[in-house]
């Protein structure tokens, strides 16, 4: 059975959409092919992005800032915005696909009084570790119980 196609958006492509498909990966790559995309990539993966990764045993240092439009004739299934700006502007990808939003703070700018980006970025990362893994532990219960 071919794995269901996950593409993560967010408007960089720098931080949360990339903490999230390493941790979708790091779930369910045995039941999904995920991938991630900008609407308007940085060109880099942010280095305290995949520092927060690391320090879960999940190693994104091979990934790279890529544009959605390379996905959208690539058989997407199932389209997850990470960010309100994504969300607002996704587009419309061809066939009858999933779409979700599930919105976070951009880690570089969410520092609180206090809290070191460092600690942002790992808060964050916790966030969407949380959101992915009860993810895809939904699919593997949908494959199943079909």
């Amino acid at each position: 059975m071919p794995k269901t196609k996950v593409l993560i958006l967010c408007t960089g492509n720098s931080c949360r959409s990339h903490m999230a498909e390493g941790i979708l990966r790091h779930a369910a790559g045995d039941i999904v092919e995920v991938f991630s995309a900008g609407s308007k990539p940085a060109g880099y993966v942010h280095p305290m992005a995949i520092e927060a990764l690391k320090e879960i045993g999940i190693d994104i240092s091979g990934h790279s800032s890529k544009h959605l439009d390379q996905y959208l004739d690539a058989g997407i299934d199932t389209v997850i915005t990470v960010c309100d700006h994504a969300n607002e502007s996704c587009p419309v990808f061809p066939g009858k696909i999933n779409r979700y939003h599930w919105g976070f703070e951009d880690p570089p700018k969410a520092a609180r009084p206090g809290e070191s980006e460092m600690n942002a970025f790992r808060r964050i990362r916790d966030e969407i570790h949380k959101v992915f893994e009860a993810y895809a532990a939904g699919l593997r219960s949908s494959i199943v119980h079909g």
